[in-house]
């Protein structure tokens, strides 16, 4: 269960509610979570740390890794270098970042981190995903995994499958699946420990223009049936990220989830970043007269997250803020 803090879709985070995107800025935002009260202990186990985080501090000269670690939660390190062009395709991509990437493990481990994130990002369209954004997304996903392994870190493997288009529930369940199958035969083909892994998939959902709304239920199914098809048991977590649902859809998506007939032989969390910090955002607009309110209402969201992922959640059915749709359209970070 962890919250994702990096500074490539902080951006895209302050600049609506009117706040520069300076480092100092940064700076005050993650403190703000980082310093939340002992509630969130029990619902958040790592946070994803960008670069320039490791090496904040909080006001009082406290390093945010140590003040973490003290905390009882782990941290975690992005280490990918963003999404390229693919040559030959029709418009999809890889990711960048394999040279260079064990040194800069090693020195991360140094540094305090004990886990690390790699995001490869795949289309459903009419011709996509191809089958050579299928196989070379999985074959740098594995590449990553194992050095991060060599490093003594364990790799979050995160091919997300984006939900722009109009596929339906199908469709995407489909792709899904035959993403994740390619991920663990290329994972198995690195000689990666699946013990010491974690995937980070999106949840199986419709396309945002889809006509055709499917239930939480259905959603849970088509997700936990892709899953059981294709991970294998010895995985040790399945976190998912939010892929721009509202707060309150991926809180009771995630409940749903948790509660499907189906065996669920891994933890089915969540790792996520917009869907965890929205309202927070919106109540802080960077003043410090909003602080104690923001960290409410990430608490609350962390609460919300922390129960869902016991398939434990009730939902209100108002929620305001929380039930805005975080979608964004070709999302990159």
């Amino acid at each position: 269960m962890n919250v994702c803090v990096c500074t490539g879709s902080m951006a895209k985070r302050l600049n609506p509610i009117g706040v520069e995107n300076t480092e100092e800025n940064r700076r005050l935002y993650r403190q703000l979570l980082f310093s939340a009260d002992e509630r969130i202990d029990k619902c958040i186990g790592g946070v994803i740390f960008f670069h320039e985080t490791l090496y904040q501090n909080t006001d009082d000269g406290t390093n945010f890794a140590q003040l973490i670690k003290d905390r009882g939660i782990v941290v975690g390190i992005k280490v990918d270098k963003g999404v390229v062009p693919l040559a030959g395709t029709n418009g999809e991509t890889t990711t960048q970042g394999l040279d260079g990437l064990s040194e800069r493990c090693a020195q991360y481990k140094k540094d305090g981190a004990d886990f690390a994130k790699w995001r490869s990002v795949l289309k459903i369209s009419d011709t996509t995903p191809s089958e050579l954004a299928i196989m070379e997304n999985a074959n740098v996903l594995a590449r990553y995994a194992s050095i991060c392994q060599q490093n003594g870190i364990v790799p979050i493997v995160e091919p997300e499958i984006l939900p722009d288009g109009e596929h339906d529930l199908k469709r995407c369940q489909y792709v899904t699946e035959k993403v994740l199958a390619a991920c663990y035969k290329a994972l198995s083909d690195h000689h990666v420990y699946l013990e010491g892994t974690l995937l980070k998939p999106n949840m199986v959902t419709a396309g945002h223009s889809c006509p055709t709304k499917y239930s939480s239920e259905e959603i849970a199914m088509a997700t936990v049936t892709a899953l059981r098809r294709t991970v294998p048991p010895a995985v040790s977590g399945v976190t998912f990220l939010s892929g721009g649902q509202s707060e309150e859809e991926a809180s009771v998506n995630l409940n749903s989830i948790n509660n499907c007939p189906l065996a669920k032989p891994w933890p089915l969390t969540f790792s996520y970043g917009r869907a965890l910090q929205a309202s927070a955002l919106s109540a802080w607009r960077g003043a410090k007269s909003n602080e104690k309110a923001a960290t409410e209402e990430f608490i609350k969201r962390a609460e919300a997250n922390g129960l869902a992922a016991q398939g434990k959640y009730v939902s209100s059915g108002t929620c305001g803020a929380a039930g805005q749709s975080l979608y964004v359209a070709n999302h990159a970070y």
